[in-house]
């Protein structure tokens, strides 16, 4: 068995992202995602390495562990913006808060119905957004913001830090008076985090 993987024995609590094994030796199986050949927790639980039928599995520790799954509705921070893309924090799925946090992707082409620009236009780092899950690759989860309900939820002024509030233009800095455009859900400012 690979070096990497010799401590790992069933029963193990093991975390997202943790390798298991390799498919030329196990056969992946529930709480499990293959990469590059390589078998990872999907969840946080316990390793079952099963050495007499080849299978590898995880079972969450608490029932109900929430992960990101297509059609959720998701909330996190924005981490970094592109022209193209951003990258969002994901740490709460519905209403359930997390204690660890999943990448989120949204992309251009996925913010709004009417052509998008700029990703510039739409969200800034440090961002609260309100998004939904349009797929989901090697953990990866692909977002959109095509909803009235969906978008920037609180914004922080780019000069001086402070919430922006809804103005007649866009979002405007009651501090610093500074104005910007992002693409807010229709209750921008009012939402629970």
């Amino acid at each position: 068995m690979n070096s990497q993987f010799q401590k790992r024995d069933s029963g193990q609590i093991v975390l997202p992202g943790e390798p298991l094994g390799v498919i030329e030796e196990f056969i992946p199986d529930a709480g499990t995602y293959v990469k590059d050949g390589v078998i990872y927790s999907k969840v946080v639980g316990r390793a079952l390495i099963d050495y007499l039928n080849k299978r590898v599995s995880v079972f969450p520790v608490t029932r109900g562990a929430k992960v990101p799954k297509v059609g959720s509705i998701v909330v996190g921070q924005v981490s970094n913006v592109q022209t193209q893309l951003a990258t969002i924090r994901i740490f709460k799925i519905g209403k359930h808060l997390l204690s660890g946090f999943f990448t989120g992707l949204l992309h251009v082409a996925d913010v709004h119905l009417r052509f998008v620009d700029s990703m510039f236009d739409v969200c800034k780092p440090g961002d609260i957004v309100r998004a939904k899950v349009i797929s989901e690759k090697n953990r990866i989860y692909h977002l959109t913001t095509k909803d009235r309900s969906l978008g920037v939820i609180y914004a922080f002024c780019s000069k001086c830090g402070d919430v922006l509030g809804q103005g007649g233009r866009g979002l405007q800095c009651s501090r610093c008076g500074n104005v910007e455009k992002r693409k807010t859900a229709i209750d921008y400012g009012k939402g629970i985090i």
